[in-house]
């Protein structure tokens, strides 16, 4: 058995085939609809036609003197009537008396003319009181249309014009008109739907292209940046800035494996050669000691190192416990801060809480890790006569320094794991997780760590939280 590879096929082939089809169907509907009302609305037309030609001949025959001349004027009258009403074949006229005898002797003369539908008026005509009224007659459908001949207010008998029905809703012509039309609005929509899909996915096949560039790793991608269709104007600007963004991650990549190589491997060489000293002897007594102690901090080092990336990769993969308690935040706060302070005595530090007591449901030891880290940082910014702080509001930490502050160009990369400003590089070894790590901490609290504000006189990290009481 042999099956289809239903495969992918293009927006323009797939959405203008879809519309064709569907213009089509309603076309069709339409053309259906439309001849059903023109063969309705001729029908009602022609047989007040007829209705007003059975009154004009009653009225001229009344009004006539010799009857029987009047018959031929009688019938090329009609064969003008049927000329304007459009009829190949045109009605059977019949004049009768009271009891229906018709009194006409040749209606319709002439090749062409119904002579084969009837000679006589069918009796049902008179028996309703209906002028109009619908009859099988040798097995077709007729109209009938009656008017009565009065003379002197007195009715001395009858017009009858019949006519079938099939010839009262001849409109070939009207229907070869109205199937141009339909036929001249279907190709003009699928033109103008072809053209007009073409034009809305250049922008998409260009995004399309490169996204295929971005995919073999070419960041540099070229697109219009100004289409004037809005869905496609953001989808453009998303994607420009999806690679920039691509692009700024590769060069953090980059330097991440440049840092990491030389912080991992500074230690490693430090410790090399000091142990190295020590063992061959060319160090001894108190610079050994010394030499000993440089090591276990070399060592510590890259321990803290290692812990940073197990720490940051055991929380990203959801392995990390987290235990809320309730917490009073004052009394928190301002130990974290001490204790903090204590290996920073130099630092003027502000712990800042409020009078009345602020509890809410967090995981202390995570607490004092994100606030830890958030000071460390804040040392690092500051000068020499710099200073912290530490404000505790509802729903709030905020960790305040009168630093340098984070330049502009940096802020939207702060808790991008691995990056590390161009100040802090030449400053402080370490791996750039700090802040990112700080951030999946809070969040995993049900909090969130933002940057608040930074500019030349200092800089300010929120933790923010929303059960508080």
């Amino acid at each position: 058995m042999f099956t289809r590879n239903k495969g992918p096929i293009t927006l323009l082939r797939y959405w203008t085939t879809r519309y064709l089809i569907t213009l089509i169907a309603g076309l069709i509907l339409l053309a259906a609809g439309s001849m059903w009302w023109i063969k309705q609305t001729t029908l009602e037309n022609r047989l007040n036609l007829m209705e007003y030609l059975a009154v004009e001949t009653a009225d001229r025959f009344a009004q006539s003197n010799n009857k029987n001349d009047d018959f031929d004027r009688f019938d090329r009258r009609l064969e003008d009537r049927a000329r304007i009403l459009q009829m190949e074949n045109q009605p059977q006229l019949f004049i009768t008396d009271l009891e229906g005898k018709v009194l006409n002797p040749g209606p319709m003369r002439g090749e062409g003319g119904p002579h084969h539908l009837s000679r006589e008026v069918p009796p049902e005509v008179f028996v309703s009181d209906d002028t109009i009224k619908k009859l099988v007659v040798n097995g077709e459908n007729v109209y009938t249309v009656k008017s009565p001949i009065m003379i002197d207010d007195k009715q001395n008998g009858w017009v009858v014009v019949m006519q079938k029905a099939n010839e009262l809703t001849d409109v070939n012509q009207e229907y070869r008109l109205l199937i141009i039309l339909l036929v001249g609005l279907g190709l003009l929509g699928w033109v103008v739907i072809y053209f007009l899909t073409k034009k809305i996915l250049e922008p998409i096949q260009a995004v399309a292209r490169a996204a295929a560039q971005v995919r073999e790793g070419d960041y540099d991608i070229i697109l219009d940046s100004d289409p004037k269709e809005l869905e496609i104007h953001e989808l453009v600007t998303s994607f420009k800035e999806m690679a920039n963004r691509l692009t700024q991650l590769e060069q953090m990549r980059a330097e991440l494996l440049a840092g990491v190589t030389h912080d991992l491997k500074t230690p490693v060489t430090s410790i090399s050669g000091l142990v190295q000293a020590v063992r061959d002897g060319i160090v001894t007594g108190e610079e050994r000691e010394e030499f000993l102690d440089i090591t276990l901090k070399e060592v510590q080092r890259l321990q803290t190192m290692i812990s940073d990336l197990l720490d940051f990769n055991s929380l990203a993969a959801g392995g990390f416990t987290i235990r809320t308690e309730d917490c009073d935040m004052n009394k928190l706060v301002q130990d974290i801060g001490r204790q903090w302070q204590v290996t920073h005595e130099a630092v003027d530090m502000k712990i800042i809480t409020p009078d009345h007591t602020i509890h809410a449901m967090t995981d202390p030891l995570r607490l004092q890790q994100i606030m830890i880290n958030l000071l460390n940082n804040s040392y690092q910014a500051l000068d020499s006569e710099g200073s912290i702080s530490i404000i505790l509001s509802k729903g709030r930490i905020d960790v305040k320094d009168t630093g340098s502050g984070i330049p502009e160009a940096e802020k939207a990369l702060v808790f991008e794991r691995f990056f590390r400003g161009e100040k802090k590089k030449l400053k402080v070894r370490g791996l750039g997780l700090g802040l990112p790590f700080s951030k999946m901490l809070a969040r995993s609290m049900g909090a969130d760590l933002i940057l608040k504000e930074s500019t030349h006189r200092g800089t300010t990290f929120s933790i923010v939280w929303n059960h508080t009481e």
